[in-house]
């Protein structure tokens, strides 16, 4: 172009340079973000093969007829899709049983979560289960997901379903039979890809003759079901003991007494593992 004295050439240099100054940051943010991303996902994955390590079917103790039984069922529904329900008393080691069904399943590299329906308020149950849109109730000042989609691709572990309140049973089992949930305080329906493991230590059929569980949901959910064995009722006390010297004597060569481990053997374990390794 032709040299215009009247033009503000230094003006419009200036201009020019602040853009491209903005686009270069602009640039040098976004190869951050990529960064940060995918060190992100690496280490997910890192924790992703600790965890599928930790739960590994070799890391489960335990040779006794009773629990090596738990290991061939927990083998062969690690493969599927279909609902689990896992029963035994408190402290037998359900949660960790979950853990390993997911690990060692197709779904290993997708979310496992967990709820307790023991721990949470009858009020939250459902707000935590399902998500709620904003202003679905006092409080709710923004939309939030719940568990299940949390838990999308991937297996939503709920602890103690017998203490589900009959109207979260009612919603329990529609996500079962449609797949699908409702946030609370919304009109849409949201498609879900999780699979459940359920576990209780109460007696469900008891609770289902008094009016306490839903009879249809309980047939939902006991087609596979895991009884685990009671400490009490296992013969592992010398592999169980051995690794828990492993673990906190640093290395050292420790054996136990014959006579602590028939006082080990002979004592009834109310509290089962969660008593036997505190």
């Amino acid at each position: 172009l032709p040299f215009k004295s009247d033009r503000d050439y230094q003006r419009s240099l200036e201009f020019y340079r602040v853009v491209a100054s903005m686009i270069a940051q602009a640039i040098k943010v976004s190869r951050m973000v990529e960064a940060d991303r995918h060190k992100l996902a690496e280490e997910n994955e890192h924790l992703r093969d600790e965890l599928r390590e930790r739960y590994a079917f070799r890391n489960i103790i335990g040779n006794s007829a009773p629990i090596q039984q738990v290991y061939e069922q927990v083998a062969q529904v690690a493969r599927t899709n279909t609902t689990v329900l896992i029963r035994g008393e408190s402290g037998t080691g359900k949660e960790m049983i979950a853990h390993a069904i997911h690990y060692n399943s197709p779904r290993a590299k997708k979310p496992f979560v967990k709820v307790s329906a023991a721990a949470l308020p009858e009020a939250l149950i459902e707000s935590e289960l399902f998500g709620y849109e904003r202003g679905a109730f006092p409080g709710a000042q923004a939309t939030k997901k719940g568990r299940f989609e949390l838990a999308e691709g991937g297996t939503l572990f709920l602890d103690e379903i017998g203490d589900l309140n009959p109207s979260t049973q009612v919603k329990l089992l529609r996500v079962l039979q449609e797949r699908e949930i409702e946030r609370l305080g919304g009109t849409t329906s949201i498609k879900i890809n999780v699979r459940l493991i359920a576990a209780t230590h109460q007696p469900l059929e008891t609770l289902m003759e008094e009016g306490r569980f839903r009879a249809d949901l309980y047939y939902r959910i006991q087609g596979l079901t895991l009884q685990l064995p009671a400490l009490r009722e296992r013969a592992d006390f010398a592999a169980l003991t051995q690794r828990m010297l492993e673990e906190f004597a640093s290395g050292q060569d420790l054996q136990i007494a014959p006579d602590l481990r028939d006082a080990l053997q002979t004592y009834r374990w109310p509290g089962n593992l969660r008593q036997y390794s505190r």
